[in-house]
């Protein structure tokens, strides 16, 4: 039986209707969190909102957001700390991957500042607007009042030539955390997750996809093979348990050791 850890708990989670994002929220449903949806796909997000309400007889509220416009987000905050006054777990994970395959060099402006935007700019508003609040918190079975867990990248520990915009941009995640684990504790503890080569979104969620770019770039995982959402849902589920409240400003790669090994010096070779 699941133990109902988050129960009486809310949790909300940025780009939660597909990839990472559905299944951290699918598993925090099934400890007993009530939640909190944020994408900007309005019928993913409903059909993933549905399926998870279905399933798990939780409170789920959808909720349509750019999480690179502030307006956008202060609203969405707004509307929501009315609706549910006990979020406890904030899961940032909105992100996108623009220009993959083009050098830094060769990255159209436009696209680089929107990666940047949502990437890490929608991070830091939707940490913003929630931190104050959740930092006022008390819950009966926990000293913490809330955690914050970041969705960063091995691109954002290892950059990627192929994907540049998306490696300053996760890097800048890793950074982000850091600064809020010093500026919130002791009472949120803030962390954040680095998955390696996942079939998501980001490739179209195509294991071919996938397999070409790591054959492009000869990259080997250790444990010969691709990661799947569950490898990093397991690792998110720990950081919303008791198990990690001694834990904070940690960048945790799960990446199938890719992150040891590195990879290979002439990935990053250019023709510019």
């Amino acid at each position: 039986m699941t133990e109902k850890f988050l129960e009486g708990k809310g949790a909300l989670i940025t780009g939660a209707a597909s990839g990472f994002g559905k299944g951290i929220a699918m598993a925090y449903a099934e400890r007993g969190a009530k939640l909190v949806l944020v994408d900007v796909n309005e019928e993913l997000l409903e059909e993933t909102s549905n399926k998870i309400k279905q399933k798990t007889n939780q409170k789920v509220i959808p909720i349509i957001c750019d999480v690179s416009k502030s307006d956008q987000v202060k609203n969405m905050a707004k509307q929501i700390l009315k609706e549910m006054d006990n979020i406890y777990i904030l899961n940032t994970n909105a992100g996108v991957g623009l220009n993959f395959g083009k050098d830094i060099i060769r990255i159209d402006e436009e696209r680089f500042d929107r990666t940047l935007e949502i990437n890490l700019k929608g991070q830091w508003l939707v940490a913003k607007e929630f931190a104050r609040k959740m930092k006022k918190q008390e819950f009966n079975d926990t000293p913490l009042s809330g955690k914050i867990i970041c969705t960063a990248s091995i691109a954002g520990m290892i950059v990627d030539a192929k994907l540049p915009a998306y490696s300053i941009s996760k890097t800048g995640v890793i950074a982000l955390m850091q600064l809020l684990a010093r500026s919130l504790a002791p009472k949120i503890t803030v962390n954040s997750v680095s998955p390696g080569y996942h079939v998501t979104g980001i490739y179209n969620n195509s294991e071919d996809a996938m397999i070409m770019t790591m054959n492009e770039g000869n990259v080997k995982t250790p444990l010969n093979r691709l990661g799947t959402v569950k490898d990093v849902v397991e690792v998110m589920l720990f950081l919303a348990s008791n198990q990690s409240n001694f834990i904070t400003g940690h960048n945790i790669p799960v990446d199938g050791g890719i992150a040891e090994i590195g990879v290979p010096p002439y990935y990053f070779k250019s023709d510019v």
